[in-house]
């Protein structure tokens, strides 16, 4: 049929690949959500969040009513929110997020990525100094019509930046509150009514370190690596 069929083929499998591994994620955290507080999203802030990001994935309202009825079931999995840190090639710092229901084969494959690519799996706590724990919350700009009135009224619950940006090829508000802000915060948009497209625990780096085009390239062969392992969540980098 043609090398552009096959070229179409491929591009249409890569894109199924990469949806069924964010349903994958989201259904974890879907599950953890509900096994810390339960599967009503009135009142678990957890499972909001949750819900919220699996949408921003365009995962469908039947699968994700589906991940929370299996998660309220006594016989679900149990997973656990695991950390790692070691360092990438070149002296670049990473910290791994990942959701698991058999830490013994996460660590195995983690360890193995950092093999793989010339870098070393370390200890948990090593990089604590070189990455700050934010909540950041996404905002499409057409919601907020004025950036520094918003700025005003979400000062008082931990806001501490709101920056521009364009994620997915959507302009974006990004609004920055430290970790312990994080269910403050989201509180507070749901009462004003600002809707959040997703939101995110994320680890801004402190200290970055400068690379050449190659060097950052091996890094990000790296990082790429991990996340296409099912079990992880994120991967953050001190890359400047």
């Amino acid at each position: 049929m043609g090398r552009a069929f096959e070229y179409r083929k491929a591009t249409k499998f890569a894109r199924w690949d990469k949806m069924a591994k964010q349903f994958s994620k989201a259904s974890k955290h879907i599950t953890i959500a509900v096994k810390a507080s339960g599967p009503d999203p009135d009142t678990n802030i957890l499972l909001r969040r949750a819900i919220q990001n699996a949408k921003a994935v365009q995962m469908p309202k039947d699968r994700i009513e589906s991940a929370i009825k299996k998660a309220s079931d006594k016989d679900t999995s149990n997973y656990d929110e695991v950390t790692f840190e070691g360092m990438a090639p070149h002296g670049v710092a990473v910290v791994v997020e990942a959701t698991t229901d058999n830490n013994q084969r996460t660590v195995a494959n983690v360890r193995s990525y950092f093999r793989k690519k010339g870098g070393s799996l370390g200890t948990q706590g090593m990089h604590d100094f070189l990455f700050d724990r934010k909540g950041v919350f996404y905002i499409l700009k057409e919601h907020i019509a004025d950036s520094e009135e918003a700025e005003l009224e979400l000062i008082d619950y931990g806001l501490e930046m709101i920056e521009e940006d364009v994620v997915d090829e959507k302009d974006m508000y990004k609004i920055y509150v430290s970790f312990e802000d994080f269910g403050k915060m989201q509180s507070a948009l749901e009462e004003k009514d600002m809707k959040v497209e997703k939101s995110e625990l994320e680890r801004i780096p402190t200290i970055t370190k400068e690379l050449s085009d190659e060097q950052v390239d091996e890094v990000l062969d790296l990082v790429d690596m991990m996340e296409q392992d099912d079990d992880v969540s994120s991967v953050f980098v001190n890359l400047a």
